[in-house]
């Protein structure tokens, strides 16, 4: 195992959630106070980041899986201190949307989940696959989510320290360090013969429930924030010590998910968690309670993402390694396609008053994705935990 390069992964990830967690937060108070754009704007913001982040995240991994990982994981790093650069040049409306699609300013995620500077995500999981093996795979996703959530929690911590301008001045910085912190990685090599994919079955299973997840998460998870400056009328300097509680808390529950994956195995990780996910979804409308509110939202991107790497490893293990890249691509372009989706209606009805329904809906759909999955892999075709060796679902694969 080439732990100079993992190492490396580890300083890129934890210096880019830097800079997203510092976006995360300040993001939607410049659009929304400064610059005194409607919540329907800031939706039409998240919706491009959010489909920029699909688009570009499905070519690289394609890019990278013929014709190299690192070096196209190097120029998708580009891409996050670009936008920030554009931001502190100009704050004019065309130059956020650009800045959106640049930076892939999607917050479909908890910070923890990295849903800012998501479109290096299909080529750092496929580095990170060639990297170790099914045994400690699981691990690993889970170190880098912990990690990544703890640096993202500190960012977004900072962030009520800083004006808008000088928020997006320091994350373009420490997004540029990460772009740095690449180099010494050092990559196998490992290159698709062909464009055509030979887990194309697996591919598209994932790819279905990941439009209900993806829909789901991109109703409520981008206005979790403005929830609270719209209905509790919170202030940035406070709402940022809430968020970095929130992210620490999901940070520091991520890396029980090695346990749960032993014991709970993939599906019934799936359910437990995101089944807990939607029914908090639901609550936190109906019970307009400050405490009540902040507790949800302490809880709520925990139970988002603790499966993540659960699910990220039952994915590598079912697919082609040549594959990895483009399953993640595929994957994640179908999850942002149906989110940004999502992100604009819940845009809509925030900006017309009718905050509640994103929440309801959101936690409908999310059982309904638990019921694919089971439909999908239950039965035989269930792989419930890590296993040593080759993949059990070669089977699959044709």
């Amino acid at each position: 195992m080439d732990r100079i390069s993992i190492f490396s992964l580890i300083i890129a990830r934890i210096f880019r959630s830097l800079s997203a967690g510092i976006i995360f937060v300040i993001l939607p108070y410049l659009v929304l106070l400064e610059l005194k754009y409607s919540s329907l704007i800031l939706g039409f913001a998240y919706t491009v980041g959010t489909l920029s982040t699909a688009v570009l995240g499905l070519i690289v991994g394609y890019i990278a899986d013929l014709y190299g990982r690192k070096y196209s994981l190097i120029l998708a790093s580009f891409l996050l201190p670009l936008s920030a650069m554009l931001i502190v040049l100009n704050h004019s409306l065309i130059s956020l949307f650009i800045a959106s699609a640049l930076g892939g300013y999607s917050a479909t995620g908890a910070v923890a989940g990295g849903g800012i500077g998501g479109i290096v995500a299909p080529i750092q999981n496929a580095l990170l696959t060639e990297l170790t093996d099914e045994t400690n795979r699981t691990f690993y996703f889970s170190l880098f989510t912990f990690l990544s959530g703890i640096a993202a929690s500190v960012g977004a911590y900072i962030a009520g320290f800083f004006k808008v301008d000088e928020g997006f001045m320091i994350a373009m910085l420490l997004a540029f360090i990460s772009v740095i912190a690449l180099i010494p990685v050092k990559s196998k090599n490992i290159r698709a013969h062909s464009a055509s994919l030979k887990s194309k079955v697996v591919i598209g299973k994932f790819s279905i429930t990941g439009v209900l997840n993806g829909f789901s998460v991109g109703l409520i998870t981008p206005f979790l924030i403005p929830f609270f400056i719209l209905v509790y009328h919170v202030p940035k300097s406070e709402m940022s010590i809430y968020t970095f509680y929130s992210s620490l808390i999901a940070s520091v529950l991520i890396l029980l998910a090695p346990y749960i994956d032993k014991k709970m195995g993939f599906l019934m990780s799936i359910a437990v968690t995101r089944g807990i996910a939607g029914v908090l979804s639901v609550i936190m409308p109906i019970i307009r309670i400050f405490s009540v509110s902040l507790g949800i939202y302490l809880i709520l991107p925990a139970m988002r993402i603790l499966s993540l790497p659960i699910q990220q490893r039952a994915m590598t293990q079912m697919v082609s390694e040549d594959e990895v890249g483009r399953a993640m691509g595929i994957n994640q372009v179908t999850r942002l396609a149906s989110s940004s989706a999502s992100t604009s209606i819940t845009g809509y009805l925030f900006s017309e008053s009718e905050i509640d329904l994103p929440f309801f809906i959101s936690g409908v759909v999310m059982f309904l994705n638990i019921y694919l999955y089971y439909r999908f892999f239950g039965g035989k075709n269930e792989i419930n935990r890590p296993t040593r060796g080759s993949s059990v679902f070669k089977s699959t694969r044709n």
